[in-house]
């Protein structure tokens, strides 16, 4: 019997709802990286942290490589950044072309 259902349920601690509004194009990073900080998370968690440093990326796109659904995504971006460990940035209405094109590219990878 798998347990595939459970895991995502053990990340979110069965919530469905961020503190912020995280759209699948708000920008998130890691303003600075912890090790130590990373060892103690969950896998999946970690995977995600890690993921979001360097560069911003968008919440979609970081779901797609990190193969959570978006909503656990979500709580999880929302988690870290309760913590001050990772950064949601504002979102701006000017249009980058390249985030669009990651997250089109992102999406294609989900279906």
């Amino acid at each position: 019997m798998t347990y595939w259902k459970v895991r995502p349920y053990v990340l979110t601690t069965g919530r469905t709802r961020t503190r912020a509004p995280l759209l699948v194009h708000t920008l998130v990073s890691v303003p600075y990286y912890d090790a130590v900080f990373a060892s103690g998370l969950l896998p999946e968690a970690r995977t995600l942290y890690e993921q979001a440093r360097g560069a911003a990326r968008s919440v979609a796109e970081l779901s797609a490589v990190c193969r959570m659904s978006l909503g656990v995504t979500r709580v999880v971006v929302d988690d870290l950044a309760a913590t001050d460990r990772l950064l949601i940035h504002a979102d701006h209405h000017n249009v980058d072309f390249r985030l669009l094109e990651r997250l089109r590219d992102g999406l294609r990878e989900l279906a």
